[in-house]
């Protein structure tokens, strides 16, 4: 299975790479597949090529997409122009290959060191003062909604049958994922502020650390209009999940090790970013957007709740992620509004 996928990447490389077109899957080193609705690989030649490595991305069959083909194409290309994203190399209907970025993505310790903050802060406030054309009118969750509702609303209901027993005595509960209430429950737990453009997948394993100790973000398909707080608070509130486990459901939620004073000091590194007309006016402002990081904290439990369901017949990962979703709805409906 995992040589199928090699050679198919390699395939597709070699049709629009020329310097890679005499080279055999021997020659190269391939990551494991990385994602969780679709899936990254990076691919390095062993020996000398150009280039000597790209990030290949994976398009081909995803349904789940927050943005139509040709608005995520325009902008992963304008963050591109921006250097904000690595520089497309190519993209299709098919894949998407990218400028390969030397060094390691973050781990969970990482989000609470004061130089990884401030790189990943300075992103962010790059990022959220483009403004790409042709995006549309609703927000993030609005999209999520409308979008992985109509995808996962069958898998709970006329296709249970396909899930294991266990599995399908959870469906009921989880329908509720669709729920108004649900969806007023959400509301309360965004900012009452306008949307801008956000990056809204920002847990640490879409953030990489260069070999130079510079910071870049990576997967940019959820990025629509959303809100700055929600991007702070998915860079922490996924410090809290263990993943790769050897026993099933393969994962568990840990208690959370970030404190307000975490939170704090991110958002006062973006800050610095902006000009205030005196000290009360910042004092004011960070305490706002450290309120809202706060309350928006639950919604990543309920964004890969709702993102866990369509793949439930067909997992990309080891998890079972009918038990997955289960256990983030539950907690974001425990949370406090």
């Amino acid at each position: 299975m995992v040589g199928d996928v090699q050679r198919e990447v390699l395939v597709r490389c070699q049709a629009v790479l020329p310097g890679w077109r005499d080279l055999w899957v021997e020659d190269f080193e391939f990551d494991p597949p990385k994602g969780f609705s679709s899936f990254t690989m990076g691919v390095r030649a062993k020996r000398p090529a150009d280039p000597p490595a790209v990030l290949y991305r994976h398009l081909d069959g995803k349904e789940n997409a927050i943005l139509d083909a040709a608005t995520e194409r325009d902008v992963f290309l304008l963050l591109g122009e921006h250097d904000i994203a690595a520089r497309c190399l190519h993209v299709d209907d098919t894949c998407r290959i990218e400028a390969f970025h030397d060094g390691r993505t973050l781990t969970r310790h990482d989000v609470v060191d004061p130089d990884v903050q401030r790189g990943i802060a300075d992103e962010l406030y790059r990022l959220h003062r483009l403004e790409p054309a042709d995006l549309p009118d609703e927000s993030f969750f609005e999209l999520l909604h409308r979008h992985w509702a109509e995808l996962g609303r069958p898998v709970l209901t006329e296709r249970r049958g396909e899930l294991p027993d266990d599995e399908q005595a959870m469906c009921d509960e989880l329908l509720a994922l669709y729920d108004e209430s649900t969806i007023a429950k959400v509301r309360r737990h965004l900012p009452d502020r306008p949307a801008v453009f956000c990056h809204n997948d920002t847990y640490h394993g879409n953030v990489m650390q260069l070999t130079d100790g510079s910071i870049k973000l990576l997967d940019f398909e959820f990025s629509c209009r959303g809100h700055e707080a929600f991007d702070f608070a998915n860079l922490f509130a996924e410090t809290v999940m263990r993943h790769g486990l050897t026993e099933p459901p393969h994962f568990r939620i840990a208690e959370p090790e970030f404190t307000d004073a975490d939170l704090g000091r991110f958002v006062g590194y973006y800050l610095d970013n902006d000009r205030f007309p005196d000290e009360a006016v910042r004092r004011a402002e960070t305490a706002r957007l450290v309120a809202e990081t706060r309350r928006a904290i639950p919604l990543s439990d309920y964004m890969y709740a709702m993102a866990a369901i369509p793949l439930a017949l067909q997992p990309i990962q080891k998890i079972r992620f009918v038990p997955y979703a289960r256990a983030r709805f539950r907690r974001f409906l425990a949370a406090p509004t």
